[in-house]
């Protein structure tokens, strides 16, 4: 049976000294990737399965780099896909880099930009990276990560130095990227300083030796530039994986706190837990791969089990929702948490004013005795309980997101004898009843 990432050790198979497996790697590393560079089933032999096959062979653990300018001092979510994927490495065995870009927070990543980033103060700078580290310490082990300042190196670069990097890369190379290229058409202002970004963030690569750089698929030109000038200081390249944006709650936009739809880090365990249990069943598994340590092919495992009604959707949540608030704030938080959210929302007193309906559990069609639970058709039941004129109607209503069993969202078409209860309160809309099944 395959090791799964919990029980690996530091990423290695339990007390056997040895990397897991290319394929078990890559279970971990891969899911959720956006894009990776080379791309994993290339046959490049500076490719990730490759640099892999090399580390495990040699024993050599991966140099993996992420950098971060400390500019804003709170984190969410959506900011800790990039360093879940860090821990991914981490776990694997492999060495993690949390580069702090004091020097680059000077410059300000002109990514996504369409006006010159403010300059930073030192001091800003210094305040807001001590809370990251405070933060990001949540995710990943601090003993195994090398933790490093960009200012070691581009503070030591003297002007004949500087111009020597800006001489790597010319001006129409710039202006390809997308930011730069429509401010350009659009005759709005591209400092001179802003075109050093990529250059200073390449050679971040270069003086850290890295085999992989971790990035947002908005750091996309910046990442590749990594790869050029460590093929002109003559080292490999490193391998590019980009994370995507995370979506928010309301599983469009991205995750924003200017929004209204972001889940802080350090929001109160409650509130956190009570936000991730209200987003929809299919926002459920993007957040599973991309907040998460489970692999790809255990989140398929689960997500197949609540397909064949093995696993009500809400029980599912409800893990994705403990385990994500257990890594912020702990496992008696997470309990604590779970349990009250319970009490508020599953456990209370129903209202005199729902109205009580009864529905016979024989009722033709309502029920798919093929399973060994049994499977409750939610259509039919809504149909039965007045909810709704056709099956057609509950049908298009379910695909909705507008049909809620015990006060959560329910997606699925059929659900179990055991996950309804005795006495489940359905809500179709503003009108809600409670079934009473009869016989």
């Amino acid at each position: 049976m395959a090791t799964t990432a919990s029980e690996a050790a530091g990423g290695f198979l339990p007390n056997s000294g040895q990397f897991l497996s290319v394929d078990e790697q890559l279970d971990l590393i891969a899911k959720g990737a956006a894009e990776v560079i080379p791309p994993v089933a290339s046959a490049d032999k500076g490719g990730l399965r490759a640099r892999l096959a090399e580390s495990t062979t040699a024993g050599r653990p991966l140099r993996v780099k992420a950098g971060f300018d400390p500019t804003a001092p709170d984190l969410h979510l959506g900011h800790t896909v990039l360093i879940r994927k860090l821990r991914h490495f981490q776990q694997l065995g492999h060495t993690v880099i949390f580069l702090i870009g004091d020097a680059t927070a000077l410059i300000g990543d002109p990514t996504g930009r369409n006006v010159t980033r403010p300059p930073m103060t030192p001091e800003e700078i210094e305040r807001n990276a001590e809370t990251y580290k405070e933060q990001v310490f949540k995710i990943l082990d601090p003993e195994k990560t090398e933790v490093r300042y960009n200012s070691e190196w581009l503070a030591e670069l003297g002007f004949a130095d500087m111009i020597r990097l800006a001489a790597k890369a010319t001006v129409s190379q710039m202006l390809e990227r997308e930011d730069f290229n429509k401010r350009f058409d659009q005759e709005k202002p591209i400092s001179m300083h802003e075109l050093l970004y990529p250059l200073a963030q390449g050679y971040d690569s270069v003086m850290l030796k890295a085999d992989v750089e971790l990035g947002g698929t908005d750091q996309k030109f910046n990442l590749l530039m990594g790869r050029e000038l460590q093929r002109d200081a003559g080292q490999p390249q490193q391998i590019v994986l980009m994370t995507p944006i995370l979506e928010g709650l309301d599983g469009v936009q991205k995750m924003s706190k200017s929004l209204g739809n972001a889940i802080g880090i350090q929001e109160p365990a409650g509130e956190m837990y009570g936000k991730l249990m209200s987003i929809s069943d299919d926002l459920m598994w993007r957040y599973y791969t991309l907040l998460t340590d489970l692999r790809a092919s255990e989140i398929d495992a689960m997500r197949d089990e609540v397909a064949h009604g093995g696993l009500h959707p809400m029980h599912a949540k409800k893990n994705l929702a403990h385990g994500i608030v257990r890594d912020f704030h702990g496992s008696s938080a997470a309990d604590a948490a779970a349990e009250s959210w319970a009490k508020q929302f599953q456990q209370k007193a129903v209202s005199e004013d729902v109205p009580v309906v009864k529905v016979s559990m024989s009722a033709e069609g309502l029920v798919d005795n093929s399973a060994a639970d049994g499977l409750v058709k939610l259509a039919r039941l809504l149909v039965l309980a007045g909810l709704a004129a056709s099956a057609g109607e509950a049908t298009r209503k379910i695909s909705e997101n507008a049909v809620s069993v015990n006060g959560e969202k329910v997606s699925a078409r059929a659900l179990p004898k055991s996950a309804l209860g005795e006495g489940p309160i359905l809500r179709l809309g503003k009108r809600s009843v409670k079934v009473e099944w009869a016989g």
